[in-house]
């Protein structure tokens, strides 16, 4: 009986010296306090961009909690600050990184693209044993001014880990702003840079679309036009004539008489050098007193021609 009871004392004591030992642990020590920043971009990389391009960032967490999990505490997460606030800090400093790459963020509202950026995750956990670690993840997406989606959407993600102490405010900072550039890092910048470029040639723009906004190779491409005929005076008109969804077709109209000479630029809405060989211009000559002959001219020979010439030899009506 003596046994028992002091076997049942042992135990009870041993379950009080746990539940100490674990009360201990429980216990908060300093909160965290993590203060964000960013590091530095490549400076001047996109200097001298033909157009701006206006930053938009909405924030897409499915929590504001910065601190996901932090492992040293069982039953309660410790106390943690941020400074800057994240949407304070995320618009502010993705300006000032883009600024210093040579981007225009405050240009003409009426030809500028829209970047979008979707703050999806940005959070830090600790794990003993492993230290801190760190991940962002935001989506990425383009639009021209008419809110048109030029740029899918895209996952930007930076992660970062460093091995320290649970209470180590220093190394949660560095470890969170460390996550973050690597975030902006990610992104595609030279893509989109690609569309605020407006190339020499419509070859290395092949999916650029004509808009009637002039930022496009397309649109600075002048085409020599020169129309004649036998007998001369003959009128001379011009038509739209496509067999792809982008390009409408549209009617005759009216440009001159022969000897029709010109130098022209491309407004063809929907255009592209890739859908180019799916639409042609047709050319109608007529003259009193005589047949009204027709020529097709496909446009992806055109443009790489810079030129639509010809001739036509009218026959007389019987």
């Amino acid at each position: 009986m003596k046994i028992r009871i002091f076997l049942a004392l042992c135990l009870l004591l041993t379950v009080n010296a746990c539940a100490t030992m674990r009360k201990s642990t429980v216990v908060s020590s300093q909160p965290i306090n993590i203060n964000l920043s960013c590091g530095d971009a490549q400076p001047n990389k996109f200097v001298g961009l033909d157009y701006g391009i206006k930053l938009n960032v909405l924030d897409g967490r499915s929590s504001n909690a910065v601190l996901k999990m932090h492992d040293n505490y069982l039953t309660s997460m410790p106390q943690c600050s941020v400074y800057p606030d994240v949407m304070s800090f995320v618009p502010e400093s993705t300006r000032r990184y883009m600024r210093t790459m040579g981007f225009n963020l405050d240009s003409d509202v009426a030809t500028d693209y829209i970047l979008t950026l979707w703050v999806k995750e940005f959070n830090i956990s600790y794990l003993s044993g492993a230290g801190w670690s760190a991940v962002v993840q935001i989506n990425v997406e383009v639009h021209d001014r008419n809110r048109i989606l030029v740029y899918p959407s895209v996952l930007a993600v930076g992660r970062y880990s460093q091995y320290g102490r649970g209470d180590d405010s220093s190394i949660a900072s560095t470890v969170m702003s460390k996550a973050y550039t690597n975030a902006l890092e990610d992104i595609d910048w030279d893509r989109i840079a690609y569309f605020l470029t407006k190339s020499s040639s419509p070859k290395l723009e092949m999916n650029k679309s004509v808009t009637g906004d002039g930022n496009t190779a397309l649109e600075s491409l002048v085409i020599r036009w020169y129309i004649d005929s036998t007998p001369k005076g003959a009128d001379v008109s011009m038509r739209v004539v496509s067999s792809t969804p982008e390009v409408k077709n549209t009617n005759s109209n009216y440009v001159g008489s022969t000897p029709y000479e010109s130098t022209e630029t491309f407004d063809i809405k929907g255009l592209t050098y890739n859908n180019s060989g799916n639409v042609q211009i047709e050319v109608v000559c007529e003259k009193a007193g005589f047949v009204t002959q027709k020529k097709r001219f496909n446009l992806n020979q055109v443009i790489d021609q810079k030129e639509i010439s010809t001739k036509f030899n009218l026959v007389k009506e019987e």
